[in-house]
C-alpha cells in the first residue's frame, strides 16, 4: 500500500443540528498500489461541495446515534493535479500531465448506460470518488482532500492549458453537473433560460448558458444579486420574493435550470417555463410533489441530471477551456477546511472554496 496525508472526518459528537467547528482532522492515508491502468495523482486543488458538507455530517450523525462512527471519510470529489506515476498499462497520460477527476472513479463498462458514454448512470452504480465501493477489492474510496489519489485512468481527463487549475476544479463536479441538462436540452442561440439560485452550481450554469449563446436570467430571493448576475454575463435578475416580476415573467423560458439546494415548491417556477419548455431540477435530490396541471398547461416537462459521463465530462473541459469559464473561489490551505466547511454551512461563500492541499507537504 502506499501513504499518503489528507483530511478525515472526525468522530467528535456533531450532529447536524450542532455542527463542530473541528469536523476533520489531518491523517495517514493509505492508497492502493497501482494497478496496471491506474494513474497516481498529486492532488493540488479540491473543491469543496455541498455533497461533502451533507456527508460529514451524516458521518457524525452516524457516530452519535450507533458510537461505531461508519466507515472511513475522507471527502473531496472535485480536483485537479499533476500525474506523478503511471500503471504499465496506460498510454493516455505522462508523469507531469496535468489532470483532473471528478466524483465518479469507475464503472461496469458493460451496461447499456456505460456503452452510451453514460457512466454516470450506471446500471450496477458507478464507483464514486469518496464513500463508493472498490470494484475489485471492495475497499471504500477515500477523496480528494488529500495530497494524493490513485484513480483508473479512463476516469482521469487531461486539464487544457487554458484553464486555472484551482478554479477549473469545480467544474469536475458543479460544471459537469450544470452542463449534463444544458447540453441534453440543446441550449444554444435563441434559447431563452433562467437559472434559479446563484450559488456554486447557479453561478457554473450561468457562465455555460451565456457561453452557448442563450439568452440568460437569474431567478433569485435577493435583488443583491443583481450586479453579479451581469457580471456572470446574465440579462437580467428577477426576484423570486417578488409577486409582480414572477407574473411578468411567466411562461418566459425554454428551459430553467432549478439549482436550489433546499427544498421548496416547484410551482413557482413551472409557471415561469413556456410550453414545450423543461424545468430541470438539480439542486435538491429528495421528494418534489408537483401538480399535474402545472405540467399539463403548456405540456412542459420536468427532468433532472446528475454529473457526467466521460465523454461529457471531457466536452465540458474543452468547452470551458475555449470560452474562458472557470469558477468563482476563493482559495484556502487545506488546513482552514473546518473554516470552510462551517462558512459552506452558513452560506458564506461565493461561490465554491477551494483547498490548496500544498500544505500537505
Amino acid at each position: 500500500m502506499r501513504t499518503t496525508v489528507g483530511w478525515q472526518a472526525t468522530s467528535t459528537g456533531t450532529t447536524s443540528e450542532r455542527p463542530s467547528l473541528e469536523m476533520l482532522r489531518r491523517t495517514t492515508l493509505e492508497r492502493r498500489d497501482l494497478r496496471p491502468d491506474d494513474l497516481a495523482i498529486r492532488v493540488d486543488y479540491c473543491g469543496v461541495c455541498h455533497t461533502d458538507l451533507h456527508a460529514v455530517r451524516a458521518h457524525a450523525d452516524l457516530d452519535v446515534h450507533d458510537g461505531t462512527g461508519g466507515t472511513p471519510l475522507v471527502p473531496g470529489h472535485e480536483f485537479t493535479g499533476v500525474v506523478t506515476e503511471t500503471g504499465p498499462e496506460v498510454t493516455g497520460f505522462a508523469v507531469g500531465d496535468q489532470v483532473a477527476v471528478g466524483n465518479i472513479v469507475d464503472s461496469c463498462g458493460t451496461c447499456p448506460m456505460c456503452r452510451a458514454g453514460q457512466e454516470n448512470f450506471c446500471h450496477a452504480f458507478p464507483t464514486l470518488t469518496y464513500g463508493g465501493r472498490d470494484r475489485h477489492d471492495e475497499s471504500t474510496t477515500l477523496g480528494g482532500y488529500s495530497r494524493e489519489y490513485v484513480v483508473r485512468d479512463r476516469f482521469a481527463y487531461a486539464l487544457p492549458a487554458a484553464l486555472d487549475p484551482a478554479a477549473a476544479a469545480p467544474l469536475l463536479c458543479a460544471g459537469v453537473t450544470v452542463w449534463e441538462p444544458l447540453h441534453a436540452l440543446g441550449v444554444g442561440p435563441g434559447t431563452r433560460v433562467a437559472v434559479a439560485g446563484l450559488g456554486g452550481l447557479g453561478h457554473l450554469a450561468v457562465r455555460i448558458a451565456v457561453a452557448l449563446g442563450a439568452d440568460t436570467s437569474v431567478i433569485s430571493r435577493s435583488p443583491d444579486k443583481l450586479d453579479d448576475a451581469r457580471r456572470l454575463g446574465a440579462g437580467d435578475l428577477i426576484v423570486s420574493t417578488a409577486p409582480e416580476q414572477m407574473a411578468d415573467a411567466r411562461a418566459r423560458f425554454d428551459v430553467v435550470i432549478d439549482t436550489i439546494s433546499a427544498p421548496h415548491d416547484l410551482a413557482p417556477y413551472l409557471r415561469l417555463v413556456a410550453m414545450d419548455g423543461t424545468l430541470s431540477h438539480l439542486g435538491h435530490l429528495g421528494p418534489v410533489t408537483v401538480e399535474t396541471t402545472d405540467l399539463l398547461v403548456g405540456r412542459k416537462k420536468l427532468s433532472s441530471a446528475g454529473s457526467g459521463g466521460r465523454p461529457a465530462t471531457a466536452a465540458m473541459l474543452e468547452f470551458c477551456a475555449e470560452h474562458g469559464v472557470t469558477a468563482d473561489i476563493e482559495l484556502l490551505p487545506s488546513a482552514q477546511v473546518n473554516e470552510a466547511l462551517d462558512r459552506l454551512r452558513r452560506n458564506d461563500v461565493r461561490y465554491r472554496f477551494v483547498l490548496d492541499m500544498s500544505d500537505l507537504d
